[in-house]
């Protein structure tokens, strides 16, 4: 298999059976009426060790309580509300039964933030690896949930925070290890890799603020979730290089690296969208009320694909996040 993204493509159903469903593949969560006043929303994702995951960078609480706020995440990127979540669990020997307990304890931790209940899952053994598959469902208000294929050109586009700050934290964890001595700035680089904060917040404001919002989550880098919502939309999208924000902790890199951190990285969790500009203007105050951020970083234009504008030149972001059937090294 070569790509994700083109597999995923392949067995998307070109007919559904069930009259009750609103969204199903192709967004950061599938959605499906419930009662009268809300939608369902539910998703779910795995992550196998060794290559979500290592034990030399996460310990097993921080792998827990990772695993759901990547899938609350996805709740976030949809407008929704979190309430539920399922865990399956596949264990190889060398996990003891005290390790798995700090697995769960990372979730529990997690789910408490946002009043989630753990309902159900499996438990199965592995030869070799752990596997945690991890189902979340949260609701929205009928008809406020958000995706990505409503972006329209003079919309803008913003984010919800900074991106980047997670690659650069892997990467110091790769220089220096779990139990390494980190700086303050590095430890606040690790911290966001290790334990991320789905902006669940600020995808409830921009559902509640009902505008016409396309949205994703910041999980395989700003560049891949920028041609998302360009590639769902049939929309081109520019990016401003100069409005980019950036972290005080990453600073000290260069300005190469920070953007090389921001586009391409991954795994931030903030979320990043478009928006007529009006309704950029409610947004933002509405952000300010509640001491959070939102930054206008490009537009969006007729035509197709990702660009950055940067010196009086157009440089196309090509969609290079993350991608599980793509070679390394």
């Amino acid at each position: 298999m070569k790509d994700e993204f083109e597999f995923i493509a392949s067995i998307t159903p070109h007919k559904t059976g069930q009259s009750s469903l609103v969204k199903g593949i192709g967004d950061d969560a599938a959605v499906y009426r419930g009662s009268e006043q809300y939608e369902e929303v539910i998703c779910v994702d795995t992550m196998v060790e060794g290559v979500h995951f290592r034990r030399d960078t996460l310990t097993p609480y921080q792998i827990g309580k990772k695993v759901l706020a990547v899938n609350v995440s996805d709740l976030a990127a949809m407008g929704a509300i979190p309430t539920y979540y399922l865990v399956s669990v596949a264990a190889s020997a060398d996990w003891n039964q005290e390790e798995l307990q700090q697995v769960y304890e990372g979730m529990s931790e997690l789910a408490g933030t946002y009043g989630m209940d753990l309902i159900g899952g499996d438990t199965v053994s592995t030869p070799d690896t752990l596997v945690l598959t991890v189902t979340v469902i949260g609701r929205v208000e009928r008809n406020r949930a958000l995706y990505r294929d409503t972006a329209r050109p003079g919309d803008i586009v913003f984010l919800t925070g900074c991106a980047g700050l997670s690659a650069a934290g892997l990467d110091l964890l790769f220089e220096k290890g779990l139990n390494g001595v980190f700086s303050e700035d590095e430890k606040q680089l690790v911290r966001a890799h290790q334990e991320p904060l789905p902006h669940v917040k600020q995808g409830r404001i921009l559902s509640r603020i009902g505008a016409r919002v396309a949205l994703n989550d910041v999980s395989d880098g700003v560049a891949s979730e920028a041609n998302e919502i360009a590639e769902a939309s049939g929309v081109k999208i520019h990016i401003d290089e100069m409005s980019i924000p950036i972290d005080k902790a990453m600073l000290h890199y260069s300005r190469k690296k920070q953007l090389n951190y921001t586009f391409f990285g991954g795994e931030d969790f903030i979320l990043i969208g478009t928006i007529g500009e009006e309704d950029f203007k409610i947004v933002k105050e509405a952000y300010m009320e509640q001491e959070l951020t939102i930054t206008k970083i490009g537009h969006v234009l007729e035509g197709e694909g990702v660009y950055l504008q940067e010196e009086g030149k157009l440089t196309k972001l090509e969609k290079k996040g993350y991608n599980h059937f793509q070679k390394r090294g």
